[in-house]
């Protein structure tokens, strides 16, 4: 009973804190008066439970009740005191925010096991994870992000059918799970400035071409830019390449980098080179120096006159609202220029993993696939929806706070007429080469800035899909062990 009380009030006095924020990417410390109150909560109980029992038969009916308890199964979890590392992409502040809270309920309830945030400091994931594991220093739990490569690699440890049974959908590789889906894929679209449009008649587009009629129009006023890019960051010219590259390649042929390993198409293929002419099309109102403005900034350019658009995912939301309590957010995916509604969405390749290391660790193993099972609890699965904006993958979905505009994209992701991961989202004999991803997008900005035509931008990746094709195949198994 002790235990029972002691876990409930905790987790009341967290979820008041659940949106207050937290930490620097470092495990954080509780505050003290939560922890004071539960002391006397607890004797309080220990008064009521009734002065006539005897000290066995208080604990004897402590454990009966307590028995289903996240604490009580902390206890079990694990025969002796464990640590494990945990690592995140941390640039989102809402990311942050949202996994130290987590973090620290977890750490609350399962008092032999203790989670540590180790820091990204903002940078490159990709690299971080990749210079870890060349140190020796791989996370025994991590967001899984390059799922393919890690799991080829075998660093990975397959998750259990009971985390399994906790989503509507998992990414199998090879008939095995090993992600926890976070959220549904990061759905893009247009984050406009409500308000603006409004007072000068401007509407959602219904179509490819109304959506280019309103760029113009918007132009044409001149008082701000139709769209702010955050072009800087190289993977952010990814949003909208996938929109293009959606509409152009893959409506005509899911399969096509399939097509590319065998060798049956190439990426002079007419569809490729129109994917260019749409990003010219739509890259033409973007703002003045888009090259040199770093995703970081583009919700000021928002939020500040500056921009009346946007293109990016869901995870924007917060950073919208936090920027400014009042700006009024309206949300529109762009149509295809055949009239279709195609969406990122679904569950994708990432999440939560457990390295395969760790997994050697029959304690290191439980407690990983305890903290698993407790993140996606809908109490705490809450918190990081709401912070990032995400699509719960969870079978017992949260019951989530969100804003009208959120709603507004679910509704979408529903009514889509594809919903599907990004392009360098795939797996199996889709999956891109590596930094094949990173290339293209370099390639694309060169043709956006005319430093490169289209035909030149072809016949480049062209020669570096060759070269790759030399060490990665997934059709061939060339580089899959």
């Amino acid at each position: 009973m002790k235990k029972k009380l002691l876990a409930g009030l905790l987790v009341s006095a967290m979820a008041a804190a659940a949106l207050s924020g937290c930490g620097n990417g470092q495990k954080d410390t509780q505050a003290e008066a939560p922890a004071e109150d539960t002391k006397e909560e607890e004797a309080k109980a220990e008064d009521n439970s009734g002065a006539e029992s005897s000290t066995e038969d208080e604990e004897a009916e402590g454990d009966d009740a307590e028995s289903g308890t996240d604490s009580a199964e902390g206890d079990a979890v694990v025969t002796a005191p464990t640590d494990l590392t945990f690592i995140f992409a941390d640039g989102d502040e809402g990311m942050k925010v949202a996994m130290n809270e987590i973090v620290n309920r977890f750490n609350e309830a399962y008092p032999d096991i203790t989670v540590t945030i180790e820091p990204g400091n903002g940078g490159a994931y990709s690299e971080l994870l990749k210079t870890k594991d060349s140190v020796g220093e791989f996370p025994d739990i991590m967001e899984m992000r390059d799922t393919a490569m890690y799991v080829r690699a075998e660093k990975l440890e397959p998750l259990s059918e009971e985390i399994q049974s906790l989503f509507i959908n998992t990414m199998e590789f090879n008939g095995k799970v090993y992600t926890a889906p976070l959220g549904g894929e990061n759905t893009n679209g247009i984050i406009y400035n409500k308000k603006y449009f409004d007072e000068n008649g401007f509407t959602e587009p219904t179509t490819y071409e109304e959506f280019i009629t309103l760029c113009q129009a918007i132009a044409d006023k001149g008082d701000m830019a139709p769209l702010v890019v955050g072009g800087q960051d190289i993977w952010h010219m990814g949003f909208l390449y996938h929109k293009a590259y959606n509409d152009q390649v893959l409506s005509q042929d899911a399969d096509f980098i399939k097509h590319c390993y065998e060798g049956t198409k190439d990426f002079s293929d007419p569809a490729v080179k129109a994917t260019f002419e749409e990003m010219k099309e739509i890259m033409q109102y973007a703002q003045d120096g888009w090259t040199s403005t770093p995703d970081a900034q583009i919700t000021t350019f928002l939020v500040s006159d500056m921009a009346a658009m946007m293109y990016s995912g869901t995870h924007m939301f917060s950073q919208i609202a936090q920027a400014d309590a009042e700006f009024e957010m309206g949300w529109f995916p762009i149509p295809s220029p055949d009239g279709k509604t195609r969406l990122v969405g679904g569950a994708g390749v990432g999440g939560l993993a457990i390295s395969a290391e760790a997994a050697k660790d029959p304690n290191k193993k439980a407690a990983g696939e305890a903290f698993i099972k407790f993140f996606f609890q809908p109490d705490n699965y809450k918190i990081y929806c709401e912070k990032l904006s995400a699509i719960p993958t969870t079978a017992e979905q949260p019951k989530l706070d969100v804003l009208p505009v959120f709603q507004e994209v679910i509704d979408a992701t529903v009514a889509a007429d594809d919903l599907a991961p990004m392009w360098n989202g795939r797996v199996g004999e889709n999956e891109l080469p590596p930094d094949f991803r990173n290339f293209t997008y370099k390639t694309l900005v060169e043709v956006l800035q005319g430093t490169r035509d289209i035909d030149s931008a072809c016949d480049e990746m062209n020669k570096t899909w060759k070269t790759a094709m030399e060490s990665f195949n997934p059709v061939t198994g060339v580089g899959i062990e």
